[in-house]
């Protein structure tokens, strides 16, 4: 790792503390993970099912309790878990469509209250432990949580969709319904941390994050209020974000020292983002990539 990687890293951790006062300690290992890949054609659809793509708090629920992605404590009421199954399951925690906001302030406060939580869904798409095939896996998540008959638990719906043109028939479905887009989960892959083509993500635009380091001022209506972000990406590549920003983000900018995170379609040949525009401070940062594991059996990949 680079010394402006080690500073981004240093730099993304103060701003994630300081951004959540209210989140508790991390006292355990972040959870191995898998994580996608973006999806390109190609591909043979069929050897995949397909899910909506949930835009909420990635959590794992290790048989006990609920943490992060990062490891933090989730302090979920003992209400909301009760009843849950005794094994791992990855999954997100949802509050519907648009209202990723929502997710993010009830997982991340000490005490959101019950009204907040009853506002969540722990949307289930995996089992990390259970070392049978995806589609096996997806099989046994509605038969385990069909048994625990919580309303706030409930399976991801899978697809099986024939070839990529029925692939954009339900992207289209789903993205023009508010969705943030689709996750193809090969049938015959086992659980592994890290990122291949096992799991891909297909969404409308792409996303990342970067470090706040100084905020432009506006012109025209915009004087005296924000008129663009300058940030810095992990490899120390700085541009500007000028849209995305209500007029209240513009009266009251995400700090410096901040991480935001951002929409693009692409880069162009210097690199830089293109389109680039404002989604959200992003409050919970996720760890570094888990290492893959190259001793994973041969139908894992």
């Amino acid at each position: 790792m680079n010394a402006a990687r080690i500073l981004f890293a240093f730099l993304c951790m103060i701003a994630c503390v300081a951004a959540s006062p209210a989140q508790a300690p991390s006292t355990h290992s972040p959870p191995a993970v898998m994580l996608p890949v973006v999806y390109h054609g190609g591909l043979e659809v069929a050897d995949y099912l397909v899910s909506e793509k949930y835009d909420g708090v990635r959590g794992r629920w290790d048989g006990h309790r609920l943490v992060t992605r990062g490891g933090h404590t989730i302090a979920a009421p003992a209400w909301f878990t009760a009843g849950w199954p005794t094994v791992p399951m990855d999954g997100e925690l949802w509050a519907g469509r648009g209202r990723f906001e929502d997710a993010s302030a009830t997982v991340r406060a000490a005490d959101a209250g019950d009204a907040a939580w009853h506002r969540l869904r722990f949307m289930v798409f995996d089992l990390p432990d259970n070392p049978a095939p995806f589609e096996q896996r997806a099989r046994h998540i509605r038969t385990l949580l069909d048994a625990a008959g919580i309303a706030w638990l409930q399976p991801v719906v899978q697809h099986e969709v024939e070839d990529e043109a029925a692939l954009e028939v339900l992207f289209d479905q789903v993205v023009a319904g508010g969705g943030e887009g689709l996750v193809l989960h090969r049938r015959g892959a086992r659980y592994h941390a890290g990122r291949s083509d096992d799991l891909l993500k297909y969404k409308p635009y792409e996303d990342a994050e970067a470090r706040v380091v100084a905020h432009l001022p506006g012109r025209g209506k915009y004087t005296g209020l924000l008129g663009a972000l300058l940030v810095e990406r992990a490899d120390g590549l700085r541009f500007r974000i000028g849209t995305g920003f209500s007029d209240t983000e513009r009266a009251h900018p995400p700090p410096v020292g901040s991480v935001v995170t951002y929409r693009y379609n692409g880069v162009g040949r210097n690199g830089i983002p293109r389109f680039a525009r404002f989604l959200r401070v992003r409050h919970l940062l996720p760890p570094p990539d888990p290492v893959p594991d190259v001793n994973a059996s041969p139908g894992a990949h």
